[in-house]
């Protein structure tokens, strides 16, 4: 699909991204770059990587595709910071969980010949850093992009192929909706996993030892990297808060159901719940 693919952060998605590229031969040259020299050291050592750059300014030099898969707060910075290196009619994407701010922040980027289409690819795990990415990160995924009014349909139907080569299924929605809908699927449940675990820290720390595999399942995503998710968290606080509000109701309502005795209505709320956990992708 290019001749070069630059990846810039060659953490769980980075990483994933070079080995599934390899894998499915989308590109004929695989250049990385990142922040840690030690890391750029294990890099060069990669079968998937064909080059390490020692800036993200040369790492974009010849690049078709420039994937940014560093913290949300980082990616403009960056951004800026290579765009004067970007090969004319080159596209540049991300894989932020957040797009409001990423999105309107390039338009007040210099103008350059090249194409920026935010992407959300919806995959990953608690783990993080190259030594958990595979190349089948992605598959069976879905992969959320967010291009500007403007943005040549051609690029955006470029980087829709390219996702879907990983394996991912691809929709395509305005910054602002990606930002609702993922505060509701994604940041909130992080909260509640979050929130379940610091209730129970609260308590003896003995009753660990008797959880079973649905405390283990329910709060899973709690163990995601803080730093990271200060950051998300902080780029989407108003849709995050709308969420809340909305489980602060239904938890309100549960409440209430247990304190009226009602146990019918008690069980149409279990019902519910149960057939939207099995309508959830396998």
């Amino acid at each position: 699909m290019f001749e070069q693919i630059t990846i810039l952060g060659t953490g769980l998605l980075g990483a994933s991204i070079a080995i599934a590229s390899r894998a499915l031969n989308l590109s004929n040259r695989i250049v990385v770059w990142t922040r840690n020299p030690e890391t750029r050291a294990r890099c060069a050592k990669a079968e998937w990587c064909d080059h390490v750059a020692e800036t993200p300014a040369e790492a974009a030099q010849g690049s078709q595709l420039t994937v940014i898969c560093t913290p949300v707060q980082t990616i403009l910075p960056l951004l800026g910071e290579i765009s004067p290196a970007l090969h004319s009619g080159s596209i540049v994407t991300d894989v932020g969980s957040t797009k409001g701010s990423i999105c309107a922040g390039t338009e007040t980027l210099p103008k350059r010949d090249y194409t920026f289409i935010g992407s959300h690819p919806m995959a990953g795990s608690e783990q993080s850093g190259m030594d958990s990415a595979t190349g089948d990160l992605f598959r069976s995924s879905a992969c959320i992009l967010t291009p500007l009014p403007g943005t040549d349909p051609e690029k955006s139907a470029q980087l829709h192929t390219f996702w879907q080569a990983l394996g991912m299924t691809t929709h395509e929605m305005t910054p602002e909706q990606h930002d609702e809908i993922v505060a509701h699927i994604s940041h909130l449940p992080h909260l509640l996993a979050t929130a379940i675990c610091n209730t129970l820290a609260k308590k003896s720390l003995a009753w660990r030892q008797l959880a079973g595999g649905g405390l283990c399942d329910s709060t899973r995503i709690a163990a995601g990297d803080p730093t990271l998710w200060c950051q998300i968290l902080s780029e989407n606080r108003d849709a995050i808060l709308h969420s809340l509000q909305a489980l602060e109701k239904e938890l309100s309502t549960v409440k209430r159901l247990l304190e009226e005795k009602d146990e019918a209505a008690i069980f149409d709320t279990l019902a519910s719940g149960k057939a939207y956990r099995e309508g959830l992708p396998k």
